[in-house]
């Protein structure tokens, strides 16, 4: 990690939490711990923070570098992972099927006019789901 990057207040913390464990394993006096944690809390570098543990034996306690995340704004994780489908297309051709050969035309209408609302429907309904993912992801 470059030493000029800003650190956050959960890493200010681990560092006086590690501090405080040198303390109490006797490597640290009070006054030494006292002038190391107000200097923790004031630091606003990685370099500052390391220099505060130098000395001491252990890792250095900043949290590794997150993973680059893919810059393409790809589908999230979860739409790789389709589940199998019943192949709806056949029950519907065997549906069809039955009304033709009943000679139930009025029926077949009826059946139309129900798939284009269910269709419409579900359009709408993604339509409303994919405009809430975006905005609760551009957000973050």
């Amino acid at each position: 990690m470059d030493d000029r990057m800003r650190v956050s207040d959960a890493d200010r913390e681990a560092l006086t939490a590690r501090l405080r464990d040198h303390y109490a394993e006797g490597r640290l006096t009070q006054d030494e711990l006292d002038e190391r944690v107000s200097a923790a809390l004031s630091a606003k570098t990685i370099g500052d923070l390391r220099s505060l543990t130098t000395d001491l034996p252990g890792p250095v306690p900043l949290p590794p570098r997150a993973a680059a995340r893919p810059s393409w704004g790809g589908p999230p994780p979860w739409r790789h992972h389709r589940h199998h489908r019943p192949p709806v297309g056949l029950f519907v051709l065997i549906g069809l099927i039955l009304l033709l050969a009943s000679g139930g035309g009025w029926a077949l209408f009826a059946l139309f006019k129900l798939i284009l609302v269910f269709w419409l429907v579900m359009m709408l309904t993604r339509i409303v789901i994919g405009l809430v993912y975006r905005r609760r992801h551009r957000s973050r």
